[in-house]
């Protein structure tokens, strides 16, 4: 038999981030999560939760942290379906989800937003990149994700969303100062950009598509959606923006576009675990529909 105490608190530091806050919400002793943690490590013959500020799991605890997780979204149907059943009010599953920034900063977190007010559950909301999302569900770390991969992973069934369009932006300021002849291989060589993270691709798949061909820049590292908007009106450098980001600034003047009219698509696609996609159609239906109404 599985040991659920053990499994519990397993579950409770990687998700709490450490022994005492786990111990407060399960109403033990730290030295007793500490106890039971312990036990299931050497039962399993393996390390689970890497002691730290914060805690974090081994690959091994993962499993245990999802398998749990998966368990509470299971009870929470089973009592939904059995008269006179209820939730204790400390009893609320947790559904680990995975979105790229531009997604969380425009449309998805509404679509959550809405889903968690009508159902008792929690959101453990990861934040990657489109083309990297889906690694967490291969991962088995989450239970769903927002991703740019069409395929569905495996055990997942993948849905389109729509595509979330992108434009080229700067201050007026910026394109007279870097591209007074317009945007070419030299003048984009000497203009700094704006770049996520080094995960991010969005700037040089642009660039591709309006030259045919690569070209290196200078960059700034600035990981923030909302960040990038506010740097491009400030005169930092270019990037590639969420249109519903810009499009007020765009109205106003305070930011164009590079190439009027090039802009970049990116198909994105709601994947989901069978289980949850099954047990939860309300949260699928929820994302499906706000992506599809924000989307192109």
């Amino acid at each position: 038999m599985l040991d659920y105490a053990g499994f519990q608190a397993v579950s409770a530091v990687i998700r709490e981030g450490s022994f005492d806050r786990a111990a407060r919400v399960l109403n033990v002793t730290p030295s007793a999560v500490s106890q039971r943690v312990k036990q299931v490590e050497e039962r399993l013959g393996a390390v689970l939760v890497v002691r730290g500020q914060p805690c974090r799991a081994t690959a091994e605890g993962e499993a245990i942290h999802r398998h749990m997780e998966s368990l509470g979204i299971l009870e929470r149907d089973l009592m939904a379906q059995l008269p006179g059943a209820r939730l204790g009010e400390g009893e609320w599953p947790t559904l680990a989800l995975a979105t790229p920034a531009d997604s969380l900063g425009t449309w998805f977190l509404g679509a959550v937003a809405a889903f968690a007010r009508e159902h008792r559950f929690l959101l453990d909301i990861a934040v990657d990149d489109q083309a990297h999302t889906a690694d967490w569900l291969r991962q088995g770390r989450v239970l769903a994700a927002v991703t740019a991969l069409a395929e569905p992973v495996q055990g997942c069934r993948s849905t389109p969303l729509g595509s979330l369009r992108y434009l080229a932006t700067a201050s007026p300021d910026f394109v007279e100062r870097y591209f007074p002849q317009g945007v070419t291989a030299d003048s984009l060589s000497r203009a700094p950009g704006l770049t996520y993270n080094r995960k991010d691709g969005l700037q040089a798949a642009w660039i591709a598509s309006v030259l045919g061909r690569e070209v290196s820049y200078p960059t700034h590292w600035l990981p923030s959606t909302q960040g990038f908007v506010e740097a491009a009106l400030a005169g930092m450098g270019w990037g590639l923006n969420p249109l519903p980001l810009v499009a007020d600034g765009l109205a106003r003047g305070d930011l164009v576009e590079l190439i009027p009219g090039r802009f970049l698509d990116t198909p994105l696609y709601w994947q989901a675990r069978r289980l949850s996609s099954d047990l939860l159609p309300g949260l699928e239906a929820a994302v499906v529909q706000a992506g599809r109404a924000a989307l192109v």
